[in-house]
């Protein structure tokens, strides 16, 4: 297969649409980190306080992906997308309209913002049911590439802040929420290939049938290794730059948005190369690179010309994972892409919760982060054993029965 035969396989507009709209979903899901230093001195937190905050809207979101997989099999996806950004329209105008004074208000803001990082559950299977199995890889790696969207946080809401104060970010984050919005209604189409829609007693008996399936939890695992790892330090890493090497806001901000860009950029390079290798080699490097790169940031000095290039590089090794694993999903669960999308989402947001807040508890129990990101490193080593013991019963069995498809 080519790659113009990719572009006629599917629906561009959406594609594209699925894209922009889970970049600028991502941009605000994101903001609390790039705003975090700010914020807290501003609100006096503490570091464990600071990386509660950065880490609710990844677990709203988690959360929220389960819901938003339940209405992308039930109503299609176009819809659920589109309630889910009117909700964080609303959301984002009413923090910047009464303001924000407390922790527990950031908590609530961050529960609404929740609802643009469940846009994972709904812009994936937008793309995925388009492609046939020989293009999943590249579609949902393009479509996946709106975690780019953490670069727009990190490089503007820091200079925003400064410029009109950290609050009135909350009200101009809504204009290109709403732009969005209104391209999205013009241009999305709902694939023809739907499953059929069920009923919600047997929608959630799929849940708990997807939750009896090994290879679901595997999944999860796995999404929650490479995603959370992303999404952990992409909220963190503007509050590791500006407490460990003093660095400004502004210029955590900048420093943050490089490491971003890397690991959302390469998402579609991990999705070709699972489709060229197979998602399980793929995986398996990207998890051996993870837990070296994480075990020296733990060990390392804290100097920007030591650090960045790590960071740099772990961002770049998760951003591959997370197209790999979105290679496999949709092989081995292509009828319930729905259901496990969203089971896969919340294993990466609970995994993104964990690094984040982990990160703030390991500052404040012993004066440096440095143990959360050795733990991190181990629960890479763990997703890498998982992978070994799995791989050759996949490959036996729904692998071998996938024409022309490498897993």
């Amino acid at each position: 297969m080519t790659d113009k035969s990719f572009w006629q396989s599917g629906h561009r507009p959406t594609l594209i649409m699925a894209f922009l709209y889970f970049d600028i979903a991502f941009m605000v899901w994101n903001m609390l980190g790039p705003l975090a230093p700010i914020i807290s001195t501003d609100l006096g937190l503490s570091p464990a306080q600071k990386g509660f905050m950065v880490a609710v809207p990844t677990l709203a979101g988690a959360v929220l992906r389960l819901v938003n997989g339940f209405f992308v099999d039930k109503v299609g996806q176009k819809i659920t997308g589109a309630v889910g950004q009117v909700i964080v329209i609303a959301g984002l105008l009413a923090a910047w309209h009464f303001g924000l004074h407390s922790l527990e208000g950031l908590v609530a803001v961050g529960v609404i913002l929740g609802f643009a990082g469940a846009s994972f559950a709904v812009a994936l299977p937008l793309a995925s049911r388009w492609y046939p199995p020989e293009h999943q890889g590249k579609a949902m790696g393009i479509a996946g590439m709106g975690n780019s969207g953490t670069v727009l946080a990190a490089l503007f809401a820091p200079l925003l802040a400064k410029a009109y104060g950290w609050n009135n970010v909350f009200g101009l984050a809504a204009i290109p929420v709403a732009i969005v919005f209104v391209l999205y209604m013009i241009y999305v189409k709902d694939s023809p290939n739907q499953p059929p829609a069920k009923s919600t007693r047997d929608y959630v008996a799929g849940y708990f049938k997807m939750l009896g399936e090994g290879d679901a939890w595997w999944f999860i695992l796995f999404y929650g290794v490479t995603f959370g790892g992303f999404v952990g330090l992409a909220g963190s890493l503007p509050i590791w730059f500006t407490t460990e090497i003093a660095m400004t806001p502004i210029h955590a901000g900048y420093s943050t948005a490089a490491c971003v860009f890397a690991g959302s950029l390469v998402r579609p390079i991990g999705g070709a190369m699972a489709d060229r290798i197979g998602g399980i080699k793929t995986l398996s490097i990207v998890y051996i690179l993870a837990a070296i790169l994480l075990v020296v940031i733990s060990m390392a000095p804290a100097s920007f010309a030591i650090m960045f290039p790590l960071f740099f590089a772990v961002m770049a090794t998760l951003g591959i994972g997370n197209g790999a694993v979105f290679q496999l999903v949709p092989q081995r669960f292509r009828h319930e892409i729905g259901v496990m999308t969203g089971l896969v989402g919340f294993g990466g947001g609970i995994g993104g919760f964990y690094l984040a807040s982990s990160l703030g508890l390991a500052k404040q129990w012993t004066g440096s982060p440095s143990a959360g990101f050795l733990i991190f490193a181990m629960l890479s080593l763990v997703a890498l054993g998982g992978l070994t013991s799995v791989k050759k019963r996949w490959r036996t069995t729904w692998g071998a029965a996938i024409q022309g498809v490498r897993i």
